[in-house]
């Protein structure tokens, strides 16, 4: 289902995925099938999606991003693929950055480049990822978990 109100370049769209209104799809873009791909994305040529893959409102997938099977990714997740970005000079080649299956990226973490999540790893909302994260990591900010705690 690709709504009325998005822009879909790519041919390589799989079976039962669903693209929003005011997504953007460049053509060679390659997205598999049953995925959510919700309002507000953009999505560059050299970019890979797997199947099942969630991503929510908000979220940029810049060339050189690889996205395996069942992977979610969260509201406002921002990939970078560009270590020292300048205006209008670009790299011979972006660095990879793969998100391994099973993975889920939790709302506004944002992902440095060259960056590999491993499968099942869990990224929680708000976290800077600048290193590689292992298999069935769970990943948290410190400064962003507050107590509830009663006094004492």
């Amino acid at each position: 289902m690709l709504h009325p109100l998005c822009d879909v370049q790519s041919k390589s769209i799989g079976t039962k995925t669903k693209i929003w209104q005011f997504c953007v799809v460049l053509p060679k873009a390659i997205i598999g099938k049953n995925c959510n791909i919700c309002s507000h994305c953009f999505i560059e040529n050299d970019v890979k999606i797997g199947d099942n893959v969630t991503i929510k409102c908000g979220v940029q997938i810049w060339d050189g991003i690889e996205i395996e099977d069942d992977v979610f990714i969260g509201p406002n997740v921002t990939f970078c693929n560009d270590k020292y970005p300048k205006s209008r000079q670009y790299p011979d080649k972006f660095l990879k950055t793969i998100i391994k299956k099973g993975a889920s990226i939790g709302a506004n973490a944002t992902i440095l480049p060259g960056i590999k999540i491993g499968r099942n790893a869990i990224i929680g909302a708000g976290c800077i990822v600048t290193k590689d994260v292992a298999d069935d990591m769970i990943v948290f900010s410190k400064q962003n978990i507050i107590s509830m705690g009663g006094g004492g």
